[in-house]
């Protein structure tokens, strides 16, 4: 038996190859789950509680029945007389009914209870992932995230409720059947208890392994999942390069690493389950033996042998029933153990408890001495910045790459805090406002321009769902889109496809400035507004980008020069500092930064 397990455990070692696309999750205790989950179960308590009665009382008829039985051995065969059978059947029929409606009561309550618990902690979950801030998500793999969303939050249910279930009715039915053997007689009840200890020793070897096998399996699910999403999410990528036997590969050997933890899974419980066999009859032939002799003493008759028999066998199945559930939990605790680990991921960017909203809002940005570094970067990718724009001026941020323009746009929306210094909307510090407030004001046109699968107007009406048809026009006008409508086969009523892939590049910029445009906030963030797009294009984008600043506080983040050239002031950073500003004009007619950056784009471009 123990080189077996040997051999079990070592079925579910990493092969040599294992990269760990996704890592296991830290282990937690079983209280801790309980603790953190069970208030979700609370308003649920009285339909749960309501079903456990019913789960509870099944056993009640099952043993009633076997006991019916054992009245119909020794009265009607036995004694060979019709009669009884008057009375007998009646109550048969209507224990059967009652089995039936109590299993139907219970199965219904405990799928109602299920599927609103899973409702609220899936809810819970994809609340809590929305205020992760961009780069909390972006360093994990999207498959697994979703592989937890979806299979590991009904593992948690599982584990707290349908567990619990299986539990109290598996301690009814021993309850039960246990009376009712000790009520036949007392001393072969005493003999048949003599296979629990054997019980409890089998179970307790194959736990650690049923354990560990569960965890890898579920490991293996989210890594499958992220490797499939992956190659998917970037097919032309994956084509272009000529990488889809890698890709392929890839995704086989997840597949491989899923189908062996499976397959080492089925091997443990394929062992457990003739080990148990042998131990149920065991204790059954010794039955048969020490009932034999109770049967010859007059102690027991025909009918309770058969019945002792049959509450045996039924007794045995609540301890199966019990590893298996053991097998079920160690499955469950894994998922929990994962959505633990999520949950437990904190946003870096919190709500203060005394954060307000702002009404009025005129749109004056202001950055005073701001530094910020990403956690373990070496040097701060912003380093005491300070920057003004005021309502009705454009500001252009522009410097290499790495200079730190992303990382200010993220300061400006709140997916990150300044280490040092502060961020000012009309005088109030951002984090004394509520970020709902904050991003109702201040509008982001993002670098890749991203769209959700919906039409085109759904995707322009996404910051304000409640816009009527001539808004959502105008928008579209004034990002120059007006034309699109001729474009598209359905107008704005055509579907953008999976992140507005089905759009060229430059239909799903104007889409995207017409959303920013749309939601009509003082404050506009435009992070490379003409990023992929061509030099006849930007200069295009020129007039539909004034129209969006106008009135409005701008910060233009941008590689593109002619762009900038139109701001009202640049602003040029170098590895996170200010390194010159001033009107574009005045910067052209030094020999500085701004010079230098010129000289760069004119040396590639010839």
């Amino acid at each position: 038996m123990r080189s077996l397990l040997d051999r079990l455990s070592a079925a579910l070692a990493p092969a040599a190859d294992d990269d760990r696309v996704v890592a296991a999750a830290p282990a937690v205790p079983l209280s801790e789950i309980v603790r953190r989950f069970w208030p979700l179960a609370r308003p649920l308590r009285r339909p749960f509680a309501a079903g456990i009665a019913l789960a509870a009382l099944l056993p009640a008829i099952e043993a009633a029945e076997i006991w019916l039985f054992k009245l119909i051995v020794d009265d009607v065969l036995i004694a060979q007389a019709l009669g009884p059978l008057a009375v007998y059947v009646p109550i048969m029929v209507g224990l059967a009914l009652l089995g039936a409606l109590l299993s139907f009561g219970d199965d219904y309550a405990a799928a109602w209870v299920g599927e609103r618990f899973t409702l609220a902690l899936r809810t819970k979950l994809f609340a809590h992932l929305q205020q992760l801030e961009p780069d909390a998500l972006d360093r994990r793999r999207h498959g697994d995230v979703l592989a937890r969303v979806t299979g590991d939050v009904h593992a948690v249910e599982t584990l707290l409720l349908s567990a619990l279930g299986e539990l109290i009715q598996a301690a009814a039915r021993v309850l039960f059947f246990v009376g009712a053997l000790f009520l036949l007689s007392w001393k072969l009840a005493l003999a048949s208890l003599v296979v629990v200890p054997v019980f409890y020793v089998a179970t307790r070897h194959f736990a650690r392994l049923a354990r560990r096998a569960a965890r890898e399996r579920r490991r293996r699910s989210g890594s499958l999942t992220a490797v499939a999403e992956e190659a998917l999410g970037n097919t032309a990528l994956v084509q272009s390069t000529n990488n889809q036997g890698r890709e392929l590969a890839r995704f086989r050997r997840e597949n491989q690493g899923a189908m062996d933890a499976e397959l080492a899974g089925t091997r443990i419980a394929g062992v457990y389950a003739p080990v148990i066999d042998l131990i149920e009859l065991a204790g059954a032939v010794l039955i048969i033996m020490l009932g034999t002799w109770a049967l010859s003493a007059g102690d027991l008759t025909v009918g309770g042998l058969l019945a002792f028999l049959a509450y045996l066998v039924q007794l045995y199945r609540p301890v199966r029933d019990l590893s298996r559930l053991g097998q079920t939990v160690f499955e469950a605790t894994a998922g929990a153990e994962r959505i633990v680990e999520l949950l437990e991921t904190r946003p870096r960017v919190e709500e203060a408890s005394h954060a307000r909203p702002l009404a009025r809002v005129h749109g004056q940005l202001e950055l005073e001495n701001v530094t910020y570094r990403y956690p373990g970067a070496d040097r701060p990718a912003l380093d005491r910045v300070s920057l003004l724009v005021r309502p009705g001026r454009c500001v252009a941020i522009v410097g290499p790459s790495g200079a730190g323009k992303s990382t200010l746009a993220k300061l400006l929306l709140r997916f990150a805090d300044p280490e040092t210094g502060a961020i000012r909307l009309d005088g109030h510090d951002l984090r004394d406002l509520t970020l709902r407030s904050l991003r109702e004001h201040v509008a982001i046109l993002l670098q890749d321009a991203p769209l959700l699968d919906g039409t085109v107007r759904d995707n322009v009406a996404y910051g304000r769902p409640d816009a009527t048809d001539d808004e959502i026009a105008r928008a579209l006008d004034g990002a120059a889109a007006i034309g699109l409508a001729d474009e598209l086969s359905a107008g704005t009523g055509t579907r953008v496809g999976q992140r507005g892939r089905a759009l060229s590049g430059g239909q799903r910029r104007r889409v995207a400035m017409a959303r920013v445009l749309l939601q009509a906030a003082p404050v506009v963030v435009l992070d490379e507004p003409s990023s992929g797009l061509d030099a006849d294009a930007s200069r295009r984008l020129l007039g539909p980008l004034r129209r969006l600043m106008a009135d409005r506080a701008t910060v233009l983040i941008t590689h593109d020069l002619a762009l900038a050239a139109a701001a009202d002031e640049v602003v040029v950073l170098d590895q996170g500092r200010v390194v010159e500003r001033g009107a574009p004009s005045a910067l052209s007619a030094r020999d500085g930064a701004w010079s230098r950056l010129h000289g760069e784009v004119t040396e590639l471009a010839a």
